[in-house]
């Protein structure tokens, strides 16, 4: 490969867009529901034109936004969040404040954050200006992850800090008004990439997996799988009584878990897309353009479940599913309990053609794909609750597809109990939407 070649994320369904624009009065196919009262917004690596970063995880965070009110598409912006990270921007600040700020936006406490995992967060308005730095009353002293989880009945927001030098791990919680009530150091990590975590009613969980730091990586982002570390979840309780208890399991890596919860026999089960190494090394070629990658990556992750006994201190898994998925995604009233229901971006390269959105039944073992069509990449699915709705998948997903073949980028409404129908409503947006990475739909708060 010459040194000219495309990088992948920076092509496609990725191409990086070259300005900040908005538009009001979107034009929308179908009915919006009217519950659907607030913004989606999203989170996404775009590099600033001329920029080409070493890893897709180290391109300049940029926010996308639809505002949804009355059965309308009242605006759509897109805005850089304009850390030091973005060339040219005045700094006086601490390292921890230089974030690309680009993985995951939350609302929490009256405060949108924007995350990435090695640095604080980011505070932006509602219409996505940026604010600043934000380290919770100066209670924050270290990174935040970019994978926060709000515990539905308490409004707390559980989150770590991860370090390849002691202390590894520290874990935070924020009560429903945004201030750090509990922080620790957990003893037992070591310095594992852990993107992600887990959260039941009782436990945390944490993942010290098989992709470990390396300083001989030259990507910019110093983790490479290794076969020698030995590959350990950690299961904290949440009430403070005790340590960690870490459970050996198989070599792995997870980058996103679908959901955790304890089971009738006082286990705690996780779930999610699991990489073994070659799906893992094959991924990470296309994450940094090295040689070999294709136009996807050949093989990745799959659903899988892991299951941590401690009456026995012994760890047992199994695969769920062997289609190639990421972003999982479920109803969050679910979080931390157990879920029938998940969804996640399925990709091509196993036995099926076109990029999906899959929903996948626990119960029943069973899935359902909604195929998007050709050229068309949807976006991590993002469930809100239906008005009056009483079963789990009650609602709607939301995702933004970008479509190559149209240079454009709707917002779907799918509906979340019926992946075979056609769309609820459909979006028009002003532009092409670069394929991104989290997001949130934030109801109209007031």
């Amino acid at each position: 490969m010459t040194t000219d070649t495309p990088k992948p994320y920076l092509n496609g369904h990725y191409e990086p867009v070259a300005d900040e624009i908005a538009a009001s009065d979107l034009t929308v196919h179908g009915t919006l529901p009217p519950e659907l009262d607030g913004r989606y917004l999203r989170n996404g690596h775009n590099p600033k034109p001329g920029s080409t970063p070493s890893h897709w995880f180290k391109g300049a965070g940029m926010l996308h936004g639809v505002r949804l009110r009355g059965g309308r598409a009242e605006w759509y912006r897109n805005r850089w969040v304009r850390t030091p990270y973005l060339e040219g921007v005045p700094f006086t600040g601490t390292e921890l404040e230089v974030s690309a700020a680009a993985t995951n936006i939350i609302f929490h406490g009256g405060r949108y954050l924007a995350l990435q995992e090695a640095n604080l967060p980011w505070e932006v308005g509602a219409e996505l200006d940026t604010i600043g730095p934000y380290d919770f009353g100066g209670r924050l002293t270290s990174s935040m992850t970019a994978h926060p989880k709000e515990d539905p009945e308490t409004g707390e927001l559980h989150f770590f800090s991860y370090s390849p030098f002691p202390p590894y791990l520290v874990y935070y919680v924020a009560d429903a008004s945004g201030a750090i009530v509990r922080s620790e150091a957990v003893a037992g990590a070591g310095p594992a990439l852990m993107h992600d975590f887990a959260l039941t009613r009782d436990h945390v969980v944490f993942l010290n997996l098989s992709v470990v730091f390396d300083q001989r990586e030259q990507s910019g982002i110093p983790y490479r799988w290794s076969d020698a570390a030995t590959a350990t979840m950690g299961v904290l309780r949440r009430d403070g009584r005790g340590g960690p208890t870490w459970f050996e399991v198989d070599p792995a890596a997870l980058l996103h878990v679908t959901n955790a919860y304890t089971d009738a026999w006082g286990r705690v089960v996780v779930e999610g897309p699991r990489y073994d190494r070659a799906s893992w090394e094959s991924s990470w070629k296309w994450w940094t353009g090295a040689p070999g990658y294709g136009p996807a990556p050949v093989t990745g992750a799959t659903q899988h479940r892991w299951i941590l006994d401690p009456a026995t201190g012994k760890a047992a898994d199994e695969p769920l599913d062997d289609l190639t998925t990421e972003f999982p995604s479920i109803n969050d009233d679910r979080t931390g309990s157990r879920n029938r229901y998940s969804y996640a971006v399925a990709f091509p390269g196993t036995g099926h053609g076109g990029y999906a959105t899959v929903r996948y039944d626990a119960d029943t073992g069973g899935r359902q794909l909604h195929r998007h069509g050709p050229d068309r990449m949807p976006g991590e699915a993002v469930f809100v609750p239906a008005a009056g709705g009483t079963a789990e998948d009650d609602g709607y997903l939301l995702t933004i597809v970008s479509d190559l073949r149209a240079d454009a980028s709707q917002l779907l409404v799918l509906d979340a109990g019926d992946l075979a129908a056609a769309p609820v409503a459909a979006v028009e947006l002003p532009r092409r939407v670069p394929a991104g990475i989290h997001g949130h739909w934030v109801p109209d708060h007031g």
